[in-house]
């Protein structure tokens, strides 16, 4: 079974035209495929084509490896950048002339400066291997966790609400403010009354005593916007809060109560 699916931004073959999707490149554990302008001659194997003249002829490689890939960037100047599809915002460089490059990522996107902006491909790694709980070493033994959540608690509500951003794929998504997720969450049964103050007082309930920021996690009204910034990022850093907790919210097609509240 393959490791990786390679999807180039545009036809795969030369002389293809047309809108149609191009050919998918699937690689499995051991294989590896170059890309770049064109494939330089005498060589054989698999290849990614990025028309574009400003991208080298041999411009990188990709190798997979067992439940993930890696990337070698042969370029001498220029870095590349492999952005994470399912986390807006999050992404790796991989430095110029940096051979075996980890990607941990499922769904990637891998981006090359060129003379019209920028080009690139998709990578789709399918099957990265989890570990079974029920099989785990030390699966009867209790530890603590260090981020004890309750996904059917109130705050844990207002957690999504301030990763809901990023998670729908906007890469420099500014949490919401604590009036705007109460609106968000009005419509939810047990939320109608949930006023901007409770909101608050979820969120320094996260700060202090759930995700333990210190520092700054009790600080005054002109920190509140940094402290949001700060739990979004450290539950979506540590996957406490994960697409599929999206689910857990109202529909956007659903209006929230017209009762005047903050």
């Amino acid at each position: 079974m393959e490791t990786i699916i390679v999807q180039p931004s545009g036809p795969s073959r030369p002389g293809a035209t047309g809108t149609g999707a191009p050919d998918l490149l699937h690689l499995g554990p051991g294989d590896t495929a170059e890309f770049g302008h064109d494939r330089p001659g005498g060589r054989a194997g698999h290849f990614v084509a990025l028309r574009d003249p400003g991208v080298s002829r041999r411009a990188g490689r990709l190798e997979a490896a067992g439940d993930y890939w890696r990337l070698s960037n042969f370029s001498p100047g220029t870095a590349y950048v492999v952005e994470n599809m399912e986390n807006g915002g999050e992404y790796l460089t991989v430095a110029p002339g940096r051979l075996g490059a980890p990607v941990p990522f499922e769904f990637s996107r891998v981006v090359l400066p060129a003379l019209d902006g920028s080009t690139g491909f998709t990578v789709f790694a399918p099957q990265h291997a989890y570990l079974d709980g029920r099989d785990a070493p030390g699966a009867d033994e209790r530890t603590a966790h260090p981020f004890a959540l309750d996904v059917t608690a109130k705050y844990f509500l207002v957690l999504v609400a301030l990763c809901e951003p990023r998670l729908r794929g906007v890469p420099d998504g500014t949490p919401p403010g604590a009036g705007d997720i109460a609106r968000r969450l009005r419509p939810l049964d047990g939320c109608g009354g949930l006023t901007r103050s409770a909101v608050n007082y979820h969120i320094d309930y996260l700060a202090r005593a759930k995700l333990r920021l210190g520092g700054e996690a009790g600080g005054g009204d002109g920190r509140t916007g940094a402290k949001r910034t700060r739990l979004a990022s450290l539950a979506l850093r540590f996957g406490l809060v994960r697409e599929e907790h999206l689910a857990l919210l109202p529909s956007r097609r659903q209006p929230a109560p017209r009762d005047g509240r903050p």
